[in-house]
């Protein structure tokens, strides 16, 4: 783990990772992309849960899963983190890159 630029602790976890965990079950990724952006191209299996209304307490359950922190390019992804461990939850996890590393590395997206 290494400083958050937004405040807390990051770890960045690579694309590669996240598909893995999403395909084992062992991960849920929750995309903070606003919702214009959602309809135009998402990540099969990822939770909707925009940065611009975006409160630690209504946070889904991850259960046993790993909450990962995804986005467009990784910044709002940290920032997401920042205000969760603000709020006192132990969540430090975010894609590095967002869906445009998930793109890059030739990864499934939908529309919609």
């Amino acid at each position: 783990m290494q400083p958050n630029p937004f405040g807390g602790v990051i770890e960045n976890l690579t694309v590669e990772q996240v598909k893995a965990g999403l395909e084992d079950g062992t991960i849920l990724l929750v995309d903070v992309r606003e919702p214009n952006e959602l309809a135009a191209e998402r990540i099969p299996g990822a939770v909707d849960f925009p940065l611009s209304t975006f409160d630690a307490a209504a946070l889904p359950d991850a259960g046993a899963k790993t909450l990962v922190f995804s986005c467009r390019s990784g910044q709002r992804s940290q920032k997401a983190a920042a205000a969760a461990q603000a709020a006192g939850l132990d969540l430090h996890r975010h894609m590095a890159g967002g869906i445009l590393a998930w793109k890059a590395a030739g990864f499934e997206t939908t529309q919609g």
